[in-house]
């Protein structure tokens, strides 16, 4: 089970950097493509901050934090609690997977580049990635399940 959590990880986490690498290897930083005008462009964007620019220019705080919050979810993954079982246990991983997954692919940006690409750009909100997603959800799912009103069983 703990493999296939992995390689489903490295597999989002490959979609991630493969999308940035694209979107470098086209693009010059502040370039905006639009696809559909006025609602989603394509903007290469280098956040050196994390969500919303918050500490912009702290790239070891923000490696730091990314690398304590990866060695956590393994831990939680390969310890295999059992907060959630029956219907929501695929949920409870998921999340975790989904987390996981898009803060290894920052934490490689920030490592590999000083940096974090941002491209997705839907004018109404600031310019995100495809790990920046994996994040959003993998939280909004574990949100879902801890203001589950059923009572879980062990």
């Amino acid at each position: 089970m703990v493999m296939m959590f992995m390689l489903l990880s490295a597999g989002l986490v490959f979609i991630d950097q493969l999308t940035k690498f694209a979107v470098l290897r086209r693009m010059h930083q502040s370039e905006s493509i639009p696809v559909i005008h006025n609602v989603f462009h394509l903007t290469l964007v280098y956040n050196t901050g994390s969500a919303f620019g918050v500490l912009r220019e702290q790239n070891w705080i923000l490696i730091y934090a990314s690398i304590i919050a990866i060695i956590g979810i393994i831990f939680v993954l390969l310890h295999r609690p059992r907060v959630y079982c029956g219907k929501y246990l695929y949920l409870w991983h998921y999340g975790l997977l989904s987390i996981l997954s898009g803060a290894t692919g920052n934490l490689i940006d920030r490592l590999r580049l000083g940096y974090v690409v941002d491209f997705l750009d839907f004018r109404i909100w600031p310019v995100f990635n495809v790990a920046d997603s994996l994040i959003t959800c993998g939280v909004g799912v574990l949100l879902f399940l801890v203001f589950q009103k059923e009572e879980l069983k062990d």
